[in-house]
C-alpha cells in the first residue's frame, strides 16, 4: 500500500500524517517525540514503515528500539447519563428556556392581541425550526452519520445540531423565517430585504469552537464545516461567490449523506464519543 506523507502544524502540534490515496489519515508521527500513532490497524505495518522513514529524513535521528513515551492526551471523565448529550432532543435548550423563562398566560394573550413581537414567539419559532431540521438529520443515520442536538457551550449559547460521519463534521445553525424570503451574500444575510444579519460570521465562529474542542480530545485533525439551514422560507437566494458556509433549506440537508473520504469509521466513533460528552464543551 502506497501511503502519502504530509506535514501538519497546528495548535502547538508538529506531525507527519500518513494518508491513503483518497486523503484518509491512517496514522501520524509526532516530530517532537518521535511517537507514532496508528489510526487504522489494518495499515499498521505500512504506517510504521513509511513514518519511520520520514522521521529519519526530517529529524536526522535514528528511531530508538524501545517505543518512546506517548504524549498524554487530555482525557474526559467516564460518561454519565447526566453528561450524555446523545439523549438531547432537537431544540432541547429552547425547550428548557421556554419552561423556565417563558411568559405567563396574560402576557401571551396581550402580545397576541396587540400583534406585538415577543422574545417568547422567537423562541417558539426557533424550537419548531430545530425540530424540523433535526428530523431531517436523524434520517442520515442509515448512511453512517451520527447526529447530536442542542450542544450547550459556555455563555448560554448552543450548537443547534452537530453531524458527524464519513464526510467530516458539520456544525449546523437553524434559522426559522416562516413565509419570508432570504438573501445570502458573502458575509451577510437579509430576510425580506431587512437589515443584514451576521448569520454566516456566527456560524463560522461556532465551527471554529467545535474544532478546538474535538481536536483537543481526539488527537487528530477534525475538520468542521459550518452550515446554515433555513426553515419555512418562501425563497432562498444565494448570491455569494466566496462564502465558506454551506446554505440549505431543511429538506436539502440530505445532500450531505453521500459525502465521504474525510473520517474513517474509527475516527467517526472517536469524534462522536468526545462530542456527546457535556464536559468536553464546558469551556468552549
Amino acid at each position: 500500500m502506497e501511503l502519502k506523507v504530509t506535514r501538519w502544524k497546528r495548535y502547538g502540534h508538529d506531525r507527519l500524517y500518513a494518508n491513503l490515496p483518497d486523503g484518509t489519515a491512517v496514522g501520524w508521527a509526532d516530530l517532537r517525540t518521535g511517537d507514532i500513532a496508528v489510526l487504522v490497524d489494518v495499515y499498521r505495518d505500512d504506517v510504521i514503515a513509511v513514518l519511520t522513514h520520514h522521521l529519519r529524513d526530517v529529524l536526522k535521528l535514528v528511531v530508538p528500539q524501545e517505543a518512546p513515551e506517548t504524549e498524554a492526551r487530555p482525557m474526559l471523565p467516564p460518561l454519565t447519563p447526566s453528561d450524555d448529550l446523545s439523549t438531547n432532543r432537537p431544540g432541547e435548550s429552547l425547550r428548557d428556556l421556554l419552561a423556565t423563562s417563558g411568559p405567563g398566560l396574560v402576557e401571551r394573550v396581550v402580545s397576541r392581541l396587540l400583534r406585538r413581537p415577543s422574545e417568547w414567539h422567537s423562541w417558539r419559532q426557533g424550537l419548531a425550526g430545530e425540530r424540523r431540521v433535526g428530523a431531517e438529520l436523524d434520517r442520515l443515520a442509515r448512511h453512517g452519520w451520527r447526529v447530536l442536538h442542542s450542544i450547550p457551550l459556555a455563555n448560554n449559547v448552543d450548537v443547534d445540531h452537530l453531524l458527524i460521519g464519513p464526510g467530516g463534521v458539520f456544525s449546523i445553525n437553524t434559522k426559522h423565517h416562516h413565509n419570508k424570503a432570504v438573501w445570502v451574500g458573502d458575509d451577510s444575510v437579509k430576510v425580506d430585504h431587512g437589515k443584514p444579519a451576521p448569520y454566516a460570521r456566527k456560524s463560522r465562529a461556532e465551527a471554529k469552537r467545535a474544532i478546538r474542542v474535538l481536536e483537543h480530545y481526539c488527537g487528530f485533525p477534525v475538520p468542521v464545516e459550518p452550515v446554515l439551514v433555513f426553515v419555512g422560507v418562501t425563497d432562498l437566494q444565494v448570491v455569494a461567490t466566496q462564502l465558506s458556509v454551506r446554505v440549505y433549506q431543511e429538506r436539502q440537508v440530505a445532500a450531505l449523506a453521500p459525502l465521504s473520504g474525510v473520517l474513517t469509521g474509527e475516527q467517526v466513533e472517536r469524534v462522536y464519543g468526545v462530542a456527546r460528552h457535556r464536559q468536553a464543551w464546558s469551556r468552549a
